[in-house]
């Protein structure tokens, strides 16, 4: 089965609805600007987050995905292997697979951050056809 050849796009961020995926609570929204069911990406998935403030995700961890966060405005709370950490404006998270993290805002004002995944899906066996 032949793939699919990607198109290029530029999309502005306003044109995204704002989303909350499962296990994210309490107004922790997203955009999906790139994954594969927006931009039809086989290797990237890409989400700018605002997190109301007591706004949360559940503890998770990932089988074979990397992840960077990259904190743009506001603070919040993350937990990273049973450790907690304030991150807030400037601050860039990586996480490897296997590492039980979250992400909450404790702050006062919206946390927004941009997610960066990859591979697009956390299936080990996927990655290995």
């Amino acid at each position: 089965m032949a793939q699919e050849k990607l198109k290029p796009f530029i999309r502005n961020i306003a044109e995204v609805p704002w989303r909350e995926f499962p296990d994210h609570f309490g107004g922790a929204l997203s955009k999906p600007l790139v994954m594969p069911e927006t931009a039809g990406s086989r290797h990237l998935d890409y989400r700018i987050s605002m997190y109301q403030p007591m706004a949360r995700v559940a503890l998770h961890k990932h089988k074979v995905q990397e992840q960077v966060y990259h904190v743009l405005d506001g603070e919040g709370l993350m937990e990273i292997d049973g450790k907690h950490h304030v991150v807030r404006k400037h601050d860039v998270i990586f996480l490897p697979p296997g590492v039980e993290h979250s992400i909450a805002n404790t702050g006062l004002v919206d946390l927004v951050f941009l997610v960066a995944t990859s591979p697009v899906t956390d299936d080990a066996k996927t990655q290995r056809e």
